[in-house]
């Protein structure tokens, strides 16, 4: 197995220093190539002056299924695996995942470790039947792919800012991929020190979910049904901040248009996507469909082409 690993990066140096570090150990035979969105931290120089990445590829937006997608195109091996530049793959990660190749998975994942002040948080297998088909889902940060399968996905769907994973799980499930969940294929990580998460994007999150769910089912009840009661309940928890004093009135009224308006332009721009790639894979925005991701690309020796 010639495997390559693919890791998205923006402005994280240092963590992905660790990261690359722990795929040193862990996997020292692979093939590794790092996409650099326009970070402004040094990453590129840094990069540069290691000797264990293979191609550092420069891209200008910052999308990770853009770079997931741009990496994949200079990745030679025939497993190609993404991490994330945050996280450091555990000693057991090589090893089950060529037990799960060697078993005849097409995808394989696993959960992301996280430390916090009381211990280490973890994930579980999540599968969930829609519109009748049972579809397994894959840690984005965390998976590798035998070429053949990502090749017949045309990779990941760059109109998604997110969710670009769940995306291609339904893909994957139409396509009849074998997708393997391995606790051991495992990725640690750390919750940022002051506690703190970005705020919800509402808007995205409900624009990519419309997108995926009528691009890859169509316009139907089951969809409606997914997508408003995913927002029903994220209304009903903002709700209960409202009434706790943690959330102001106007910040939920805003949140709710915000939901509003991204189901409205994700439903209209899926159904444009369907009409696009009627084709299984159902990825009118893949590797297949751009050539010019890449800024610069740069070689072992810091060679720039």
């Amino acid at each position: 197995m010639d495997l390559s690993v693919v890791v998205p990066t923006l402005n994280g140096r240092d963590r992905l220093h660790n990261s690359l570090d722990a795929l040193s150990s862990v996997a020292p035979s692979a093939e590794v190539v790092v996409v650099n969105g326009p970070s402004s931290d040094g990453t590129t120089g840094m990069v540069r002056a290691r000797d264990d990445v293979d191609t550092l590829v420069e891209i200008s937006e910052r999308n990770v299924n853009v770079a997931r997608n741009a990496g994949f195109e200079v990745a030679s091996g025939d497993v190609v695996a993404f991490v994330s530049y945050d996280l450091a793959v555990e000693e057991s990660w090589h090893d089950a995942l060529v037990a799960a190749l060697d078993e005849g998975a097409d995808v394989v994942t696993g959960p992301t470790h996280r430390t916090v002040p009381a211990g280490m948080t973890t994930e579980s297998e999540e599968r969930r039947t829609i519109a009748g088909r049972s579809v397994a889902y894959f840690n984005g940060d965390n998976a590798a792919f035998r070429r053949g399968a990502l090749t017949a996905l045309d990779g990941f769907d760059e109109y998604l800012q997110t969710g670009g994973a769940r995306d291609a799980a339904h893909r994957i499930a139409v396509m009849r991929y074998d997708l393997d969940w391995r606790s051991d294929m495992c990725v640690r990580g750390e919750y940022e020190t002051d506690g703190g998460r970005e705020p919800e994007d509402w808007e995205w999150k409900y624009r990519a979910l419309a997108y995926r769910m009528v691009k890859n089912y169509g316009v139907r009840p089951t969809v409606a049904r997914r997508t408003l009661t995913d927002a029903l309940g994220d209304g009903v928890s903002s709700l209960r901040d409202v009434v706790t004093g943690n959330r102001a009135p106007s910040e939920w009224l805003g949140s709710g248009r915000a939901v509003a308006k991204g189901l409205a332009v994700g439903a209209k721009d899926g159904l444009s996507a369907r009409k696009a790639d009627r084709s299984p894979r159902r990825n009118p925005n893949g590797v297949s469909t751009r050539a010019d991701r890449a800024v610069c690309r740069y070689d072992i020796a810091g060679t720039a082409d």
